[in-house]
């Protein structure tokens, strides 16, 4: 960055505060909320969202960790509980040695099928029944051009 910085200025630094506190409040309600409910973190339930909706009810650990936004340690660790716990598995491909998949088990689709609707019902409370359609349309769209943007940068 060349010269002064652009300070951001009161409407900016408003909406950037409020960006920040309700995602870091809405993401410890959610994580409270599933594990209470279903015994898993918030990463654990996107995780078999995940695997769900794939094909196969499978993705390679590389692109599952590509979706989630996070790192592969990360995602490791997490892959490793959800494993013990039996919602998932690992499989190997026998075309590339070093790709390793994570496969939804018919356990963890019935704890995700458990897990789901009071998970939606919170998110429809905390989130999506508080703003207008056009609200959530402006959101949507905004979060959409901010992620394309991180996405694309190196």
């Amino acid at each position: 960055m060349d010269g002064d910085p652009r300070w951001l200025d009161d409407r900016e630094r408003r909406a950037w505060i409020a960006f920040l506190t309700a995602a870091g409040l809405l993401g410890r309600r959610l994580d409270r909320q599933l594990e209470h409910d279903a015994g898993l973190s918030h990463l654990q339930y996107e995780i078999l969202v995940r695997l769900s909706a794939a094909t196969g009810h499978e993705l390679r650990m590389t692109e599952l960790a590509d979706s989630l936004v996070d790192s592969k340690s990360k995602l490791t660790y997490q892959i490793d509980r959800l494993e013990q716990a039996g919602l998932v598995r690992r499989r190997s491909c026998r075309s590339d040695m070093r790709a390793v998949y994570a496969v939804l088990t018919d356990a963890g689709r019935r704890k995700l099928e458990q897990a789901a609707p009071a998970h939606v019902a919170t998110v429809r409370e905390l989130f999506i029944d508080v703003l207008t359609p056009e609200q959530l349309d402006v959101i949507g769209t905004a979060l959409d051009e901010v992620g394309r943007r991180l996405r694309t940068e190196p």
